[in-house]
């Protein structure tokens, strides 16, 4: 599997700098808001994510195709997700 680009929603929780996972490596948006890069499958990322955070926190994944549209996130983040999809 080539490298994806998933976007997870993490309630307002952030993980540790050094969060170990099936992961490239991981660009916090806003707290509780990050880009994943990974070649594994959403599955793998979802629950590696879910293994980093409290019990019962709300929880989303999902894989991006392009690079999507935003604003007022941290900075650098355009220019980190446009150097993923090349």
């Amino acid at each position: 599997m080539s490298d994806v680009l998933y976007l997870a929603y993490l309630d307002g929780h952030e993980l540790p700098p050094d969060a170990q996972g099936p992961w490239r490596e991981l660009f916090p948006l806003q707290p509780g808001l990050v880009f994943v890069d990974s070649e594994q499958h959403r599955s793998a990322v979802y629950h590696a994510l879910k293994d980093h955070l409290p019990i019962d926190t709300p929880l989303l994944v999902a894989e991006l195709s392009e690079v999507p549209k935003f604003k007022g996130m941290a900075p650098g983040a355009l220019a980190w997700t446009r150097a993923r999809y090349g």
